[in-house]
């Protein structure tokens, strides 16, 4: 079990209230069996013209390269509730994401692979945006345990969604099950409606 209390890394925005799923992954990229691929497809309509030409977009500009901290503004991920999305983000590197709100499917989507989602005020992403901006090799620090973020000379305060689940390794429900096989197992065979424990 793996236990999530801190991420770090250099930031990287997306503006804008109410991107929805389709935006970071458009559904003509979801049939695939391997959700790593899908990280070439994030944002690909935003990023990309009908041509397949480049556009202004922080996903394809160089001096964001690498950078593994997602920074968005309101009701992010609304939208499907579609899994592929925070499986396109993760694929394009992206650790943990700092919002100022989310939709509540796609958050939790996001535990779910491993991604901490945690809320700021809007003043504070926009303070975040604008450092990230002007300093795009600055290494930001998410202190999940502590609900902080700091950057450069600030530090703010964060509301981290599932925070005890991340703590404490908890959000691999699959790793979770593994590692209690044996009472998985016991509860499986006192259910009526099964047959039997594989």
């Amino acid at each position: 079990m793996t236990k999530i209390t801190e991420v770090k890394g250099r930031g990287i925005f997306v503006e804008g209230d109410d991107i929805d799923t389709d935006r970071i992954i458009p559904a003509r990229y979801m049939k695939v069996l391997d959700f790593s691929k899908l990280g070439q497809y994030a944002f690909q309509d935003a990023r990309f013209d009908g041509k397949g030409k480049p556009l202004r977009h922080p996903f394809n500009d160089k001096k964001y390269r690498g950078a593994s901290i997602l920074v968005v503004n309101k009701n992010f991920g609304c939208g499907s509730s579609r899994e592929h999305a925070p499986a396109a983000l993760i694929g394009f590197g992206i650790k943990a994401i700092i919002g100022e709100s989310f939709a509540e499917i796609f958050a939790g989507n996001c535990i779910a692979n491993g991604i901490p989602i945690v809320a700021a005020k809007q003043e504070d992403i926009k303070n975040l945006m604008e450092f990230i901006r002007e300093n795009p090799d600055a290494e930001i620090r998410i202190d999940i345990e502590n609900d902080r973020v700091e950057y450069g000379d600030f530090s703010i305060g964060v509301t981290a969604r599932d925070k005890k689940s991340l703590t404490q390794g908890t959000w691999d429900v699959l790793g979770e099950m593994l590692s209690n096989k044996n009472l998985a197992k016991n509860i499986h065979g006192k259910l009526p409606y099964t047959g039997g424990f594989e």
